[in-house]
């Protein structure tokens, strides 16, 4: 590069600076543009440009299309430094001071993190991120850098042009969305719409280039009266056409199946006001409604109930000249800088250096969820992807706690996202919802505008199914943290149980000589075993039993038919079992087993067992309308089973309960059935009409002499009429 490139170059960006930033340290502008310069002489980019064209022209994004702040200029003109020359942190340390080069750092340590392909050590870009988020001007030049990239992505192999166009399609757009970045989020979605979907890309590309000059003609026609009528009301007004972004076409092509000459609000205007009072925005709707008639179901007002990204305007779509559809946008100029440049809108300056408001705050925070809440064990990297696939992809809907708080939340949602968004507490106890003071089911999708009342009980706890509806992160990482509590408390009480049996039965066996003869069964996990113990799925005497047999005969035994039976297969069907255990007339151990969700036996009930292919046997209650049935058609199926002597599992049972509905009459129910010898309760499911209510609770009893009496306390209930036991 010549003297002479070289110094317009760095004038140019300095004009850039000086246009768009608060202020500007021209001379650490001026040092950070030498040293890359310098680091970078002699590297070069796929297309045969010089290497250092990418941090520049990353910095003029940060400068003019992010406009932050001077700092995170010189952020990104060094932002590839450390990866990709001889110089380290370090070095830029000492040269530039600890704020720019923590950025630096984050920057380089962020490249691949959205690449979930690559992510080896999750945990460990977890924890890493966490530490960085507090400076959000790291996240920010990863934006710029790749926008640059995505810029020039026509000089890569067609392989990782894909790669590169999904990962950003699918990460930063959306990314760059909820930081209110929208001329960013657009770009990143029609560059990645190019190379992912070329065909289709040249094609509207070409198709609203041809009507370019009817589409401005037709703009022009629709805003005149408009414009007319505002500086006749002495108002101080931007009116515009607004750009259509190829993405968002296509995809409403898809979604309405119509031709792109059909999708009406091509025509769309956006009028910015000089003002600061949110009212004249609406004085200027009722303008515009005047001349135009609205289409009231396209009304969006998004100043009274902002974005979660801080996002405010009025969106309408009227009927225009010869009847076509127009898309109108009002909105303040404070406004629309917060539109259009999100975060940057929110980066003030006061006396001794840089501060952030509110809105800037919740961001970060938001930013830290995602990764704090990354839940242990698992895979890492897939919880790192589903943590930004949650946070980053659902619309929102508003809903209303009964005092009227405002919670934004994902389209989708639940009561359980809604009372986790409340509280972790809240959603830890749920035990029921009601929205508009009507009981609902609590996987439920609710809608914008509801008003939503969650009802709780102490005794309630998370339920596992939850995980299956809800839709937020913070719900589903909190219902994984309960579980995994569970099953660890399981493991330790397993353990307590196992310690206590073999010291019963005399037996010497410590933890690695159990490990050991639980991976000769292929069984490698000892928590798993402990579990297996305290949920009853493992006989603790049998597997003592078997032990006691290896050391006797070290690989087999002989069963009395005189074959040969591995003690592995032998473990293998004990572990299948379930629960409680069944004995089977002319059967010496446990046997492969389940029980039937039609009807859910309990012990005490007289019960069958039914033989199906490849699940064993699937336990019956005698009087079971559907064991009925296939005693008609494969009474060869059917053989006698019992339960055991002595057994200590929990066992769903169901009650169908009905009534006159009153206020308080669910909380009665709930303690009246937990407060019996702590009963827990799996999951309710009320509804009411004229004044009468039905619902079902699911339970977890020991017995049928249990459930008798956990029936006899709700009939004691006033305005319970009837509770009877049901059947699926």
């Amino acid at each position: 590069m010549t003297n002479a490139k070289y110094k317009r170059k760095l004038d140019d960006l300095l004009l850039l600076c000086n246009r768009h930033l608060p202020r500007v340290d021209e001379g650490l502008i001026r040092r950070a543009y030498d040293f890359g310069f310098n680091a970078h002489r002699h590297d070069l980019r796929a297309s045969g440009e010089p290497f250092f064209d990418h941090p520049y022209e990353t910095a003029r994004i940060m400068a003019k299309e992010i406009a932050i702040d001077d700092v995170s200029v010189a952020g990104a003109l060094l932002h590839d430094v450390a990866e990709d020359t001889n110089y380290r942190i370090d070095d830029i340390r000492a040269e530039f001071g600890p704020v720019i080069a923590d950025i630096v750092d984050g920057a380089t340590k962020i490249t691949d993190i959205f690449r979930s392909h690559e992510i080896t050590q999750a945990e460990n870009y977890r924890k890493m991120l966490l530490s960085m988020v507090n400076d959000i001007r790291v996240i920010l030049i990863k934006f710029a850098d790749r926008l640059h990239n995505m810029r020039t992505l026509e000089y890569l192999p067609q392989d990782k042009q894909r790669r590169l166009s999904r990962e950003t399609l699918d990460i930063y757009a959306p990314f760059a969305h909820r930081f209110g970045l929208a001329n960013i989020k657009w770009e990143f979605e029609d560059l990645a719409f190019k190379y992912l979907e070329r065909a289709a890309y040249d094609t509207i590309a070409r198709d609203l280039k041809s009507r370019r000059r009817e589409r401005e003609g037709y703009i022009k026609r629709f805003a005149e009266p408009i414009a007319r009528r505002l500086k006749a009301d002495n108002i101080k007004f931007e009116i515009t056409g607004r750009p259509k972004h190829l993405y968002s076409v296509y995809n409403k092509m898809l979604a309405r199946k119509k031709p792109l000459e059909e999708i009406y609000d091509l025509f769309a205007v956006r009028i910015i006001l000089d003002t600061e009072d949110p009212n004249d925005c609406f004085a200027t709707y009722g303008r515009v409604a005047d001349i135009y008639t609205p289409n009231p179901d396209r009304f969006k007002n998004y100043i009274s109930l902002p974005k979660k990204n801080g996002y405010q305007s009025i969106h309408t779509t009227v009927v225009g000249p010869e009847g076509k559809m127009v898309e109108v946008q009002i909105r303040t100029r404070s406004m629309h800088e917060v539109a259009e440049k999100g975060v940057a809108a929110h980066w003030r300056y006061k006396e001794g250096g840089v501060t952030v408001d509110e809105d800037l705050t919740n961001w970060v925070n938001w930013v830290r969820e995602i990764f704090e809440g990354v839940a242990e064990g698992g895979d890492p990297a897939a919880q790192l992807m589903e943590s930004f696939r949650l946070n980053l992809y659902q619309e929102e809907i508003y809903l209303f706690t009964p005092k009227g708080e405002l919670k934004i939340l994902p389209k989708g949602s639940t009561p359980i996202d809604f009372a986790y968004a409340i509280h972790s507490g809240i959603g830890d106890h749920t035990l029921a919802a009601k929205v508009s003071g009507k009981l609902v089911p609590l996987d439920q999708m609710l809608q914008s505008g509801d008003q939503v009342e969650i009802l709780t009980s102490k005794t309630q706890t998370p339920n596992p199914d939850w995980e299956k509806f809800v839709v937020t992160h913070r719900a589903k990482s909190r219902i994984r943290k309960w579980v995994r509590e569970e099953q660890r408390q399981a493991i330790d009480d397993g353990k307590a149980l196992w310690e206590k049996r073999i010291k019963k039965a005399k037996l010497s066996i410590n933890e690695d000589e159990l490990t050991k003869f639980l991976h000769e069964k292929k069984i490698e996990n000892v928590g798993m075993f402990y579990l297996g113990l305290r949920q009853g799925k493992l006989d603790a005497d049998e597997i003592i039993k078997m032990i006691r047999e290896e050391k006797k005969h070290k690989t087999s035994v002989v069963t009395p038919e005189g074959k040969v039976e591995g003690l592995f297969n032998r473990f293998v069907t004990i572990a299948r079992g379930i629960p409680g255990g069944i004995v089977m007339s002319g059967a010496t151990d446990n046997v492969l087993h389940n029980y039937a969700k039609c009807c859910n036996p309990i012990p005490g009930d007289e019960i069958v067992g039914f033989v199906t292919t490849g699940e064993g046997l699937r336990i019956h209650r005698k009087q079971c309308r559907n064991l009925r049935l296939m005693m008609k058609m494969e009474s060869n199926r059917i053989v006698d089973v019992d339960w055991p002597v002595n057994n200590e599992a929990m066992f769903v049972s169901g009650l169908s309960v009905s009534g006159n509905d009153r206020h308080g009459m669910l909380n009665d129910i709930t303690q009246a059935i937990a407060s019996y010898l702590n009963t827990n309760i799996r999951s309710v499911n009320i509804d009411s009409h004229d004044s009468i209510f039905e619902g079902t609770f699911l339970l977890y009893v020991t017995d049928t002499d249990h459930l008798a009496r956990v029936v006899t306390r709700i009939k004691k209930i006033k305005g319970v009429t009837k509770v009877e036991r049901f059947e699926e």
